[in-house]
C-alpha cells in the first residue's frame, strides 16, 4: 500500500533497528524493551506489547552506534497501532523532550546513514526492500540502514 496523503513529517527518517526501553511516565516499575523500526530526528517507530493512547507519553531510552551511552528521552504517542492481536503494536512516538547533546547525536547517525548506499523509503507495514535510489516523500528523502 502506498501513502497519498500528505506529508507530516519535518525530518528525514531512517529505518534500523536499535535498542528502545520505554516505560510510561507515570509508572517507574514497568519497563520494557524493544526496538525501533525507524528513527528521525522528530520522532520514531517501535514495536511494543501493548497498545498505548495517543498523547500518552512515554520515557525512552536508546542505545545508538554514535555514542557508547544510553540517550534518555520523553515521547508523546502519536498513534499505536495492533499488529498481532494483544501481542505486538507499533506505535508511533513524537520525542517532546530532548537535550541539544543528545539531538546532536540523533543527527549525526542520521545524516551517515543518509550517505550510506542501499536507500529505500521505509514503510511502517511492509517489509524492509533495499533499491537503489533514495526516493523523497513530501520533499524529505528517507534511507534504509537494515
Amino acid at each position: 500500500m502506498t501513502y497519498s496523503g500528505s506529508e507530516k513529517r519535518k525530518h528525514p527518517r531512517i529505518s534500523g533497528r536499535f535498542i528502545v526501553s520505554y516505560r510510561m511516565l507515570q509508572e517507574n516499575d514497568k519497563i520494557d524493551i524493544s526496538q525501533t523500526r525507524n528513527i528521525s530526528l522528530g520522532g520514531m517507530l517501535i514495536t511494543t506489547n501493548r497498545q498505548f493512547d495517543p498523547g500518552a507519553q512515554l520515557v525512552l531510552e536508546i542505545r545508538l552506534p554514535f555514542d557508547p551511552h544510553p540517550i534518555m528521552l520523553i515521547g508523546r504517542v502519536i498513534k499505536s497501532k495492533e499488529i498481532t492481536h494483544n501481542v505486538i503494536y507499533d506505535t508511533r512516538l513524537q520525542f517532546i523532550a530532548v537535550d541539544d547533546k543528545h539531538k546532536g547525536i540523533i543527527d549525526e547517525m542520521i545524516g551517515y546513514y543518509m550517505k550510506r548506499s542501499n536507500w529505500h523509503q521505509p514503510s511502517e507495514s511492509a517489509p524492509h526492500r533495499p533499491s537503489k535510489s533514495a526516493p523523497t516523500r513530501g520533499g524529505f528523502k528517507t534511507y534504509d540502514i537494515g
